[in-house]
């Protein structure tokens, strides 16, 4: 089970199997979680996959107070009350003029919100990339302090430019988060809750599904993009 998430032949509901916007599905009961029955599914869906990333990009970037996001989406919103109930300060970095997704990060509660092309007010302590862009290594790994993390949250990530060696050097770490274990679920629910975690969400129906990938790709979303199959 400690390595479940590094399985050479996974398969995922919604990708690799059908079924994942069935209107009932049947479960081995090891891989469900029980949630509030009484919650908005909208409101929580965000959780099953965003925040449950995000939770474990966060263990990976070890215990410093001063946490760099990169790219501020439905991973990071979560992330960021996490990381203010767990007394930590957040730097949020977003694409060159996303000012809707800067004011968002600071409406939150962000210590500060900017572009990637601009330099944090401070050293950071760990860093994590939620954007599929490889060209912002090295950008955050300029942003952390020797010894300091930086932790690649995405599933897929464009290639990494060439960097020199001083980059990394000081003892940096750069490391990867694939997928999910069940204990990060029930490491997080319960963490989520204590945190007073609110999603923001926009929900498109299920024929809409292109529109909210554009919409995601272009950066025209402020939180996290929700389907909802149609009523039959």
């Amino acid at each position: 089970m400690k390595a479940e998430n590094l399985c050479d032949r996974p398969q995922f509901t919604g990708y690799t199997r059908d079924g994942g916007f069935a209107t009932h599905v049947v479960a081995d009961a090891a891989f469900a979680f029980a949630l509030d029955a009484s919650a908005d599914p909208v409101s929580l869906a965000p959780l099953l996959c965003a925040g449950l990333i995000g939770w474990r990009s966060l263990r990976k970037a070890g215990d410093g107070k001063r946490i760099g996001l990169f790219g501020f989406g439905a991973a990071a919103h979560i992330l960021t009350q996490v990381c203010l109930w767990q007394g930590r300060d957040v730097y949020a970095f977003t694409r060159s003029g996303d000012h809707a997704a800067q004011q968002f990060a600071l409406d939150l509660g962000a210590r500060w919100a900017g572009s990637s092309e601009e330099s944090a007010p401070v050293p950071l302590e760990a860093a994590i990339i939620f954007a599929p862009a490889g060209d912002l290594v090295p950008i955050a790994l300029k942003a952390v302090r020797k010894g300091g993390v930086v932790v690649c949250g995405g599933i897929h990530m464009s290639d990494i430019p060439a960097m020199r060696y001083a980059v990394l050097w000081g003892e940096r770490e750069l490391v990867s988060v694939a997928n999910l274990t069940r204990a990060d679920a029930a490491e997080f629910f319960p963490i989520a809750q204590m945190a007073g975690v609110r999603t923001h969400t926009k929900v498109y129906p299920l024929a809409k599904a292109n529109e909210a990938l554009s919409d995601l790709r272009a950066g025209r979303l402020v939180g996290a993009a929700v389907l909802v199959p149609e009523a039959s």
